[in-house]
């Protein structure tokens, strides 16, 4: 952003510039600075501690003299002057912003998620903290909860969809999106999945559920028509493994770990493409999904 010599700056943006071995934050990551509070982080600790300080002396300066205002650079090494056991060189650069908040940042994946139950719900509010973009789709409208300023305000794009048929709505997500299916009914469940599979473009299909469950879903979907090579796309039981517990709250942060795990895995984070091995998990309900 240019500074305006003539406007004073709304905060100061700190932004990690150069990384020389271990780091807490990566190049590119940032901090946007203002009087009395901040948006986002440069990694916590006492480099973040001082470059509050800084921020701020240099927001004063900047709003009293704007034709003052300009870049800045500081290097820090984290382990003899700050005490963090990182060890590497951090440069940040110092900027005058002119704009509310920081940009948003690219979303790591595209998820459709189906079913606005217990798990669905706690998995959002996880979400809702994650640059994601997520289409949040039931078929009761009653079923939502109260929204979440967060869900507009924060750095995900929740949208909400009450639909008669969620089935259809599985052939508008774009190419390579993730799919999480926990709906209320199983015969739900089956047709959704059915959509997503025929598509044949998905990054990702989720569904919670258990190893029985998935050889039903497996069994019926073959006698369908679909193939073997499709069906090996379904993953069900969900969540990263390791992580006991049925409550929805534990299935949801597994399953949210899972999604970042995948979009970690694509070659563009932005645009997941690939299809992907079932993952092993732990969380599986034993008939009715949880949702």
């Amino acid at each position: 952003m240019t500074p305006n010599p003539q406007v004073p700056p709304l905060a100061v943006c700190v932004e990690v510039a150069q990384v020389r071995g271990s780091a807490p934050r990566e190049v590119g990551a940032r901090m946007l600075v203002r009087a009395h509070d901040a948006q986002g982080s440069i990694g916590g600790g006492h480099l973040e501690w001082l470059a509050l300080q800084r921020a701020r002396k240099l927001f004063v300066q900047w709003r009293l003299t704007p034709a003052q205002a300009g870049e800045q650079q500081e290097t820090h090494p984290l382990g003899p002057s700050l005490g963090q056991c990182c060890g590497g060189v951090v440069t940040l650069r110092y900027r005058p912003w002119h704009a509310p908040e920081l940009p948003r940042p690219a979303p790591l994946f595209h998820l459709q998620l189906h079913g606005a139950g217990h798990v669905g719900r706690a998995l959002v509010k996880l979400l809702v903290t994650l640059p994601c973009t997520v289409q949040w789709v039931d078929v009761r409208d009653a079923a939502f909860p109260t929204a979440d300023p967060a869900e507009h305000d924060g750095p995900a794009r929740i949208t909400r969809l009450a639909v008669d048929s969620p089935e259809a709505e599985a052939a508008l997500a774009p190419p390579g999106a993730f799919y999480l299916v926990m709906t209320h009914s199983h015969a739900l469940d089956q047709q959704i999945c059915e959509a997503v599979l025929r598509r044949g473009d998905a990054g990702w299909l989720g569904l919670i559920g258990s190893n029985s469950k998935r050889a039903r879903f497996v069994h019926r979907l073959q006698a369908r028509g679909l193939s073997a090579a499709s069906l090996a796309g379904l993953v069900c039981p969900i969540g990263v493994g390791g992580i006991p517990g049925k409550q929805p709250e534990i299935i949801a942060l597994a399953a949210a770990a899972q999604l970042l795990q995948l979009a970690a895995s694509q070659p563009s984070s932005a645009s997941p493409r690939c299809r992907l091995p079932q993952s092993p998990a732990a969380h599986a309900d034993c008939g009715a999904s949880i949702g």
